[in-house]
């Protein structure tokens, strides 16, 4: 089997450090060259990974030896980059969020499908086995209609110095990375669509409430489906400790879900069952462990990407394709709307605000 040659199109977002060590010990892939516009970063993780690196973009992109690129910049540079793969013909895999605007999702989507290239997000959720449980459960009737779906996605960032003042302060850029929920909700908005599908309408509160050091720190919004089911999304980047991630109720049953993000699983029990479900229907069974164990912590479901990616990819298979990934940037963008209006917001958007 051929190796997969990747490259690194930045090393501005950290899960793709956590990427390219999963990759250093994989057999099927090999991590050839990198770039960044960044000189210092640049240069610092490819000699700690042992590959090449270069201050031209087209130096990756030209290479015959690269299949696939990952795409980790500041996010407002997530659809130039993108771009320029897809006419060079490089498949790729996008960090998340897929970008700041529906005009730049627009670009990305454009040329992805115009080029016909292999094009991923890479969105963790979707290969969380709690979260595939969840789903697995919800598609197969378990609950039966589904009510209510509450996820709550926190971390601690904003309360860490040296994320606010170090090498990851682009997040807290307005420019770079519009705000904190925009950038964190991202994750939980792709998985409510994956989970329930597009949402027809938004009510939310985004605010700096504990600091001030980011355009905002946390943020709750209130989806509609056309089902007429409720999905509940808080995210903060300012959440010292929790336990519980998800709840979803239908009809016919309940499904819970706790120690799911970066502030909840280190802190789980020993034997701790990260999903439990209670069948309406078989009351005297009382909740229902469904096997799955809580992750020894968040980084091993980030380190779980490249795995699934490059399999994907090898199965000409994307994961999230760049219209699913439109539609959770509209989710955000919408939510950033209704909070600022202070009103409800049809979704999707029908023009482009950032």
């Amino acid at each position: 089997m051929a190796k997969i040659g990747v490259g690194v199109l930045s090393w501005a977002h950290g899960h793709v450090n956590a990427y390219a060590t999963k990759i250093k010990g994989f057999e099927d892939a090999e991590l050839r060259i990198c770039w960044d516009d960044d000189q210092q970063r640049g240069r610092a993780n490819a000699e700690a990974f042992g590959i090449r690196y270069t201050p031209h973009v087209e130096d990756v992109l030209s290479r015959t030896d690269v299949d696939l690129v990952f795409v980790a910049s500041e996010t407002n540079k997530h659809a130039d980059l993108v771009v320029a793969a897809a006419h060079a013909g490089k498949a790729v895999a996008l960090q998340k969020p897929m970008a700041l605007s529906l005009a730049d999702c627009d670009r990305i989507i454009a040329a992805v499908e115009s080029s016909g290239v292999w094009f991923s997000l890479c969105f963790q959720m979707r290969y969380d086995p709690a979260n595939r449980k969840m789903k697995e459960l919800v598609e197969g009737g378990a609950v039966g209609k589904v009510g209510v779906l509450r996820r709550r996605h926190c971390i601690s960032v904003l309360f860490n110095e040296g994320f606010v003042k170090g090498p990851s302060r682009w997040h807290t850029d307005p420019t770079a990375n519009m705000g904190m929920w925009m950038d964190d909700a991202s994750h939980a908005t792709d998985f409510i669509y994956w989970m329930l599908g597009a949402p027809r309408s938004v009510v939310a509160e985004i605010d700096n409430i504990l600091t001030n050091v980011a355009p905002d720190d946390t943020g709750c919004a209130l989806y509609r489906f056309p089902s007429g089911a409720l999905a509940v999304l808080l995210n903060s980047s300012v959440t010292h400790a929790g336990e519980n991630t998800t709840e979803i109720y239908g009809d016919r049953g309940v499904i819970i879900h706790n120690w799911g993000d970066g502030v909840s699983t280190h802190l789980a029990p020993p034997g701790a069952e990260a999903v439990r479900y209670y069948n309406a229907e078989q009351p005297e069974r009382g909740w229902q462990p469904q096997g799955i164990p809580v992750p020894i912590g968040h980084g091993d479901r980030i380190a779980a990407v490249p795995r699934h990616i490059l399999d994907a990819f090898r199965l000409g298979e994307p994961t999230v394709t760049a219209r699913e990934g439109k539609i959770s940037t509209g989710m955000v963008l919408g939510a950033y709307r209704a909070a600022h209006r202070g009103q409800r917001i049809a979704l999707p958007l029908s023009g482009d605000e950032s």
